[in-house]
């Protein structure tokens, strides 16, 4: 007896070992058959880090997560409230707005648990839950990037979408965007995953199974993220292409008139004051000029409607002419002017070219706008599309490829954190880079804003 009690065998120190209450777990064992297995149950919760960084990490998440639910819950609070905004154009960002609420709310604070603690002790149905909804809903924050992608290329390649586009088209999107995102996210529910026991190992992941895993990233991003690409390009060319087509459009071209000629009678002519024609052969009257020394042809175009024909198909301006195509009678016998000699009001060539150099301004203006314009459209989808890549990317590069390196390819956990958060911070953006750009949501955001802060002054 005394001799046994010295020396243990390995296999009951290892029973002794495991007996000890560790801090974190449940030291209940249970024997299950003949395997001898030790279940661990990990009931407690046990901090990552010391108390400082703790509150530290806990304020920038919770900051984040409240933000998500606030700007969220503004965008559907403006679609709701004004009437401007409920169109069926906006029934995609109000789904959306939901989802990524959604992702805020059910996802994101029992990821911020996760994040400070060790290891995972709310239970292994707790967790099948939140990695159910995790991938639930972000897929379909995702999906629904698509669907507006869809529905503005739409919207911009073809005019007619938007006469023809009504709430059941963009349901039926919405109905599609949340059949996919289940389809990926409840097969591990029914065994399609590694057996892994959170009870056991103390760790709430993914399914790690290599099949689910090419599975779900193709299906939640890499598919989508093609998708986006190429929409976003064509929506830019066609975006592009309408605005250059308007690039010449407004009043349309004047027409040239008929070629006006003025006839020198041989005789000198006098003004209204009395006075001869002056040196350069032109006599001023009431703002009119006419050469009385060289027959001269002028080509000019009219872009007033104030102008019309005379009997004679010419063009006479403001009544200066009488129908017969003579002078009124308010020029007087001042000035002698044949019967078949039209004055012009101002001189046609000089006028010609202030027109031409007043055109090419314009040109030029609207070239500029037209520049400006790309350059929004270009900036806008640029954003769309780079806050998107930016922050899943670098997530679901990880995901694909830690199942199938296993041990040759280790993660620091700190950087897993980060592209977690930095996939959901996704969601914060969302909000802000749908409505931001859109005219009508800043209105809203204005008017609700304002109308609060005098709830707030009364």
């Amino acid at each position: 007896m005394e001799n046994s009690t010295e020396e243990l065998p390995y296999n009951v120190a290892m029973y002794i070992f495991d007996n000890v209450t560790v801090a974190g777990l449940d030291d209940n064992l249970t024997a299950n058959g003949t395997d001898n297995t030790v279940e661990r149950r990990y009931t407690n919760h046990v901090p990552r880090y010391n108390e400082g960084i703790m509150i530290f990490i806990c304020l920038i998440l919770g900051s984040m997560i409240l933000a998500t639910i606030l700007g969220n819950v503004f965008v559907l609070t403006a679609i709701l409230i004004e009437k401007s905004l409920q169109g069926v154009s906006n029934y995609l960002i109000l789904s959306l707005g939901v989802t990524d609420l959604m992702v805020a709310v059910l996802v994101m604070p029992l990821s911020l648990v996760n994040e400070i603690s060790i290891n995972w002790y709310l239970g292994g149905e707790v967790c099948d839950m939140w990695i159910s909804m995790d991938v639930l809903c972000c897929t379909a924050s995702i999906l629904h990037l698509v669907a507006i992608s869809f529905d503005r290329y739409w919207a911009v390649s073809n005019i007619d979408y938007i006469r023809r586009r009504c709430a059941r088209q963009i349901m039926l999107m919405v109905v599609i965007v949340w059949f996919v995102s289940v389809s990926i996210s409840i097969p591990p529910l029914f065994g399609w995953k590694d057996n892994v026991d959170p009870d056991v190992t103390g760790q709430c992941m993914i399914s790690q199974d290599q099949g689910y895993t090419i599975f779900s990233t193709v299906g939640a991003f890499y598919c989508p993220l093609t998708l986006m690409l190429v929409l976003n390009f064509k929506i830019y060319k066609a975006a592009r292409s309408r605005i250059r087509k308007k690039k010449f459009g407004g009043r349309p071209r004047p027409a040239p008139v008929p070629v006006v000629q003025v006839e020198n009678t041989g005789n000198p002519s006098r003004n209204s004051s009395g006075s001869d024609v002056s040196q350069d052969g032109f006599s001023m009257f009431n703002g009119s000029c006419v050469n009385m020394n060289e027959i001269s042809r002028i080509e000019s175009t009219i872009e007033g409607p104030e102008e019309a024909q005379n009997g004679n198909g010419l063009q006479t301006n403001n009544g200066l002419l009488g129908t017969n195509g003579n002078l009124p009678p308010n020029f007087g016998p001042s000035l002698t002017v044949p019967g078949n000699v039209y004055v012009l009001s101002k001189n046609r060539s000089n006028n010609n070219s202030k027109r031409a150099r007043n055109r090419e301004k314009d040109k030029l203006r609207k070239e500029k706008i037209e520049m400006r314009r790309e350059r929004k459209a270009a900036r806008v989808l640029g954003i769309i599309t780079g806050a998107f890549v930016v922050c899943w990317l670098p997530f679901f590069m990880i995901a694909l490829i830690a199942p199938f390196c296993k041990e040759s390819c280790t993660f620091p956990p700190i950087m897993m954190s980060f592209f977690l958060w930095l996939g959901y911070f996704n969601s914060l953006l969302n909000p802000i880079i749908y409505t931001i750009f859109n005219p009508s949501f800043r209105t809203a955001f204005r008017k609700i804003f304002f109308r609060k802060l005098r709830l707030v002054q009364r």
